[in-house]
């Protein structure tokens, strides 16, 4: 068993049964010019989870850890893209129109996919959304049932949306699950924080919160006495 110091106390976990689980770290979200952008945000804000994030993929790759993407999008037809989240608020831009990267999170378009700098590699599991959550319209639940999965590490954007709805999605599900605080990122800084205590609020209400070094520190520690 691996021991991380987090918030609202330690968190330990199986690495054999615990998958990293990286949210919807898009070109549309993420990049320039993709639909984030569109809606007027700063993308640099995501884009600096990038780093801590990429090493934590690194070493969860390196000590054998189940690795699973998301990404958020819709078939072409938009058949599954409800009134209530396509028609919401006054975008330059709405789900399913043309953009710089192709029609805004549509599931084959170059936006839609993940980022070259965290880019799954072959045998990677990768879920595609049609919604906030990783549990809703796709096979997360049994994908990790299969596997064996009882805790999530989770990382990626955004912290108050896609991220919490994960993970409050898998805590109703009974598993345990270590937001990593520098490895998930808002558009709104004070959203990001409060989201974060969230999670471990009442004693983790949610989970578990604690930072990138935090994480590596015991994983890297495991291998040594492994």
């Amino acid at each position: 068993m691996t021991t991380v110091d987090a918030a609202p106390g330690a968190y330990t976990f199986d690495p054999a049964t615990t998958a990293l689980v990286i949210i919807d770290m898009q070109r549309d979200f993420c990049e320039p010019e993709g639909f984030g952008e569109t809606l007027g945000n700063d993308v640099s804000l995501l884009r600096s989870v990038i780093p801590p994030l990429q090493e934590v993929l690194a070493t969860a790759r390196a000590t054998g850890m189940t690795v699973i993407h998301t990404r958020e999008g819709h078939v072409p037809d938009l058949s599954d893209c409800p009134p209530a989240k396509l028609n919401r608020g006054e975008p330059s831009l709405r789900i399913g129109d043309p953009g710089p990267k192709g029609r805004i999170l549509i599931r084959g378009e170059y936006g839609h996919d993940i980022i070259d700098e965290l880019k799954p590699e072959p045998g990677e599991l990768v879920i595609d959304k049609p919604g906030k959550g990783s549990f809703h319209g796709t096979t997360f639940g049994a994908e990790l049932e299969a596997r064996g999965i009882t805790s999530l590490v989770v990382a990626g954007v955004t912290t108050e949306v896609c991220v919490h709805t994960t993970v409050r999605e898998a805590n109703d599900r009974g598993y345990e699950c270590l937001v990593l605080s520098d490895c998930t990122g808002s558009y709104f800084p004070e959203f990001h924080r409060v989201a974060l205590e969230m999670v471990a609020a009442q004693g983790g209400i949610f989970g578990w919160v604690a930072d990138s070094t935090a994480l590596l520190s015991a994983l890297t520690a495991q291998e040594a006495v492994a």
